[in-house]
């Protein structure tokens, strides 16, 4: 879909003398919605920390277009990372501010706007993801479907040029998780954002996925890599067909037709 955003080149990851995965290298494009997926315990969550700057590289290299992440200033970094938002599993909004006030936090926190500029930027976030009204609202007084929603709101205040998801849909009903599913392809498609997204779940992946690397728990690196819908009709991995058809071949499913299981 166009140039590189992220090029990850001969990653590996480690805690202490623990490898968690080892020598990947793939590329994320711009407008890409890049899917990290695997079992349980491959890495996925730790590969999304090394993306985000939370997490220095044990070897190897991450680079924002041509600038290696860890070789840069801090400065560099810095701007780098003000250009990206994160969304977490949780939601992990601030249960004591109203759904306004967290979102105002990076905005007062990053940057000089005026508290009438903040106010407008909050207003709008929220429109975007389908809360107009709920500004005054607390995080415990709204679903879990609108607190992941309020939580992309507030990824979203500072216009970054890529947006992180660590498991979206997780612990949402059905309908809540296909309406964050339709959000995030309408944020890709009006905002121009490349979306990197930690999921397990098959509805999404299929959903909205357009490009992806499988993370093996075993072999510790990565065993495919590409669209989704490609990997399924055409890998002939043993581990990632159960994975995409969760175990039961799949040879005639189409992806939908696979991802309807609850």
């Amino acid at each position: 879909m166009g140039m590189a955003h992220i090029t990850v080149s001969n990653l590996t990851m480690a805690y202490g003398s623990l490898i968690i995965q080892r020598n990947m290298s793939f590329a994320i494009n711009r407008g890409d919605i890049f899917i990290i997926m695997g079992g349980s315990g491959c890495g996925k969550s730790t590969l999304l920390r090394h993306l985000i700057g939370l997490k220095q590289p044990h070897e190897g290299a991450i680079f924002y277009q041509n600038l290696s992440f860890w070789d840069a200033s801090p400065k560099e970094r810095r701007a780098l990372m003000m250009k990206m938002g994160v969304s977490y599993q949780s939601g992990a909004l601030f249960s004591s501010m109203t759904l306004a006030e967290n979102i105002a936090l990076p905005l007062s926190s990053f940057t000089s706007l005026s508290h009438s500029d903040i106010r407008e930027i909050v207003s709008l976030k929220l429109a975007l993801v389908g809360l107009a009204g709920f500004a005054e609202y607390y995080p415990a007084e709204i679903s879990g479907g609108m607190q992941k929603r309020a939580g992309l709101a507030r990824a979203m205040a500072l216009d970054p040029d890529i947006l992180f998801f660590d498991e979206p849909s997780s612990g949402l009903d059905p309908i809540s998780s296909r309406l964050l599913d339709d959000l995030i392809l309408h944020l890709r498609d009006n905002l121009g954002a490349t979306i990197v997204v930690v999921t397990h779940e098959l509805s999404s992946i299929f959903a909205i996925g357009n490009n992806s690397v499988f993370l093996d728990a075993e072999s510790k690196t990565v065993i495919a890599q590409g669209d989704p819908k490609q990997l399924l009709a055409e890998c002939d991995v043993p581990k990632v067909r159960r994975f995409l058809t969760r175990g039961d071949g799949g040879e005639t499913h189409m992806p939908h037709q696979v991802t309807l299981r609850y």
